[in-house]
């Protein structure tokens, strides 16, 4: 349950966080050697919190922060390749003032979407335990009753994250259908009036083989958006409520392998 202070407070006392000692371990680790590419940078080394307004409609669930995506930068999403590809077809949908997301400082803006995660530390080979992710459970529960008033719409990114949220969802005052609902790409699944869709994970193993493309991305989002009661791009027109800064007619880099 949140204590007091919205989701600004609670964002808050996510980056305090130090329950679980392997991620701590490995976060601090990574914020000290660094990647050679961000060697004279800063890395942010703590628990990510989520990013986006208080009032969102749609929110989307991902796994962990990547070890020097918002590990170093501090934002879900962030200055990793992953992130290229999800705040692209954000963007595309209408739901991101730019389509890239390099540091906490590059003025992107969402619009009536929050990204969070069920495990907000940076996880060793990208794989949290099965009891950090229940340790760190709570934090997701507190932002699903922080958001209940506007939250209309979930996207949640990978088999991981959806096994993880759906409990979250439950203690959060979300009755979960028994059978517990399978995940599945497109998978759309009513939670009390909150509609619940499965998506592939935007990682490099589904990007680069295609498994994941951006056009199914976009559908996804877009469906769910609409859902949740937001303005979006219909397929082919030019991405509607950006900042100068952010157009552009280029593609994002390719995963890499």
């Amino acid at each position: 349950m949140d204590d007091g202070g919205g989701l600004g407070g609670l964002d808050e006392r996510i980056t305090r966080c130090r329950a679980c000692p392997r991620l701590v371990d490995w976060r601090e680790e990574v914020a000290r050697t660094k990647r050679a590419a961000f060697a004279d940078e800063t890395y942010w080394g703590r628990p990510v919190p989520g990013f986006g307004p208080p009032d969102a409609s749609l929110l989307i669930v991902g796994l962990a922060p990547a070890a020097h995506g918002g590990n170093r930068t501090g934002r879900m999403f962030t200055g990793d390749r992953s992130g290229d590809v999800l705040y692209r077809a954000l963007y595309d949908v209408g739901l991101a003032s730019r389509p890239d997301a390099v540091s906490v400082d590059d003025g992107l803006t969402l619009h009536g979407v929050r990204i969070t995660s069920p495990v907000h530390c940076a996880p060793p080979a990208n794989k949290p335990t099965p009891g950090e992710r229940d340790t760190c459970r709570p934090w997701l529960v507190s932002e699903l009753e922080l958001l209940r008033p506007t939250l209309r719409a979930v996207v949640v990114l990978g088999g991981f994250g959806w096994q993880a949220a759906l409990p979250a969802f439950a203690a959060a005052g979300r009755p979960v259908p028994r059978p517990r609902p399978r995940f599945g790409h497109g998978t759309r699944v009513d939670l009390d009036g909150l509609a619940l869709f499965g998506c592939f994970h935007v990682s490099q193993r589904n990007t680069f083989t295609g498994r994941l493309t951006p056009e199914m991305l976009r559908d996804v989002l877009r469906t769910a958006a609409t859902e949740a009661g937001l303005a979006v791009t219909p397929p082919g027109a030019p991405p509607t409520g950006a900042t100068p800064n952010g157009a552009t007619d280029q593609e994002p880099p390719p995963p890499a392998s």
